[in-house]
């Protein structure tokens, strides 16, 4: 298995790599720091799998699965995250994850979900199961973040993303291929949806939507 491990931390690439290494059946062949350059490395590197974070900068985890997915649709993908919350797990299975693993099961439960997933299989850890089965059983779980996403295309996602890391409305056009009108136009939709009237306002739900970790 030819994978590709996507994060914003060096460190935990480097961890990730040398678990990896340990197996004879697979090996490392690229890696990424946001989701956009994992974009890129599916087009050049054409891993069988990819072990990929949520929450980073540019372009997040669930973005890049949603991309992913869509280009090359047999790419299996395992999410290491440390965000337990409902609405993420969710989002993450949805846009095409076949195993969610917390970063602090990661040493013992990283190989388990490579044989889970090389066979087809899905794979939870402990805690995320717990999360699923808790909001399947009881729809009051949800929380509120959970319908504002529902509401938001991929692109005012993306957008929402960008707005809360700061990039001006220049930059995101620049960065997304679209004009200064169009970004202010999906910016003024987006705050409507979610009925929110301030970036403050903005970034506060990003973040606990898992779309981005910029601190508030």
């Amino acid at each position: 298995m030819r994978i590709l491990i996507v994060d914003d931390h060096p460190l935990v690439i480097e961890g990730l790599k040398a678990l990896v290494c340990e197996r004879r059946d697979t090996e490392v062949v690229g890696q990424a720091q946001n989701g956009e350059a994992a974009v890129k490395c599916m087009q050049e590197l054409k891993p069988d799998l990819v072990i990929m974070d949520i929450t980073m900068p540019k372009m997040n985890g669930i973005e890049a699965m949603r991309q992913i997915s869509l280009a090359c649709p047999s790419v299996k993908i395992i999410v290491l995250s440390m965000n337990a919350d409902d609405t993420i797990v969710k989002e993450a299975l949805k846009a095409g994850c076949l195993a969610y693993v917390l970063k602090s099961g990661v040493y013992e439960e990283i190989s388990t979900a490579l044989d889970a997933v090389v066979n087809g299989d899905y794979y939870l850890s402990p805690e995320i199961a717990n999360v699923v089965i808790n909001s399947h059983l009881c729809p009051s779980f949800n929380r509120t973040t959970d319908k504002g996403l529902n509401l938001l295309s991929g692109r005012e996602k993306q957008i929402l993303q960008l707005v809360t890391e700061g990039y001006s409305t220049k930059e995101i056009g620049l960065h997304l291929h679209l004009s200064p009108k169009t970004v202010d136009s999906t910016r003024r939709n987006i705050m409507e949806k979610l009925d929110l009237h301030t970036v403050p306002e903005l970034t506060r739900f990003a973040v606990s939507a898992g779309l981005t970790s910029v601190d508030f």
